[in-house]
């Protein structure tokens, strides 16, 4: 990983921790993931050879830089979910000062609506990164999405186990899949389809 890519997510982590402690409620807070997490990320997509990347919930894309970055490494490319188009924005310009522009489509939309439209098998490495809540409800998408040898990452498996307890549920009940959840950041609930 290149030095402007480096400063650009050291930069967006501090400003979002000056800019969550002044934010009550959590929907406020930009919620950018933790640079342990997205050094394993990084890692992960290249140890796969991840070319295509689909990533539902942008924020202030840091979970963004580091995918792309790992995208550039692997030939591939990112696309990256998310209602809010205002928080995308600002990723999409932090991403293009990394010079990772060419890595990344942005796109507004329901991430289960999104998964449900790609074709099967289409997907190296599925990270979700939303309201957790929701998951269950796109099932089968991001299971059916994955290609074989790709790789499901959830974010918040060990801060909020409960929210993250009915998809763990549905991917061991697969038994294509290999479930683990990695002590990193937040905790990365991961499925590896065999």
């Amino acid at each position: 990983m290149d030095a402007t890519v480096r400063e650009t997510i050291k930069d967006l982590n501090e400003a979002a921790a000056r800019h969550d402690a002044g934010q009550a409620d959590r929907l406020d807070r930009w919620r950018v993931l933790e640079p342990d997490a997205g050094e394993f990320l990084w890692f992960l997509a290249q140890s796969v050879g991840a070319r295509t990347i689909v990533e539902v919930g942008t924020s202030r894309g840091v979970s963004t830089l580091w995918l792309a970055d790992a995208a550039r490494a692997t030939g591939g490319h990112v696309l990256s979910l998310d209602l809010d188009a205002g928080a995308q924005e600002h990723a999409r310009r932090s991403v293009a000062g990394a010079g990772l522009a060419g890595q990344v489509e942005f796109r507004a939309a329901d991430g289960g609506a999104a998964l449900a439209a790609l074709p099967d098998g289409s997907v190296d490495l599925l990270f979700l990164d939303a309201e957790r809540p929701e998951y269950p409800a796109w099932w089968p998408h991001p299971f059916r999405v994955l290609r074989q040898g790709g790789v499901l990452v959830a974010d918040n498996a060990l801060s909020h186990p409960e929210e993250i307890a009915p998809l763990r549920e549905l991917l061991l009940a697969e038994p294509r899949l290999a479930v683990s959840t990695i002590n990193v950041g937040k905790g990365e609930l991961v499925a590896l389809r065999r």
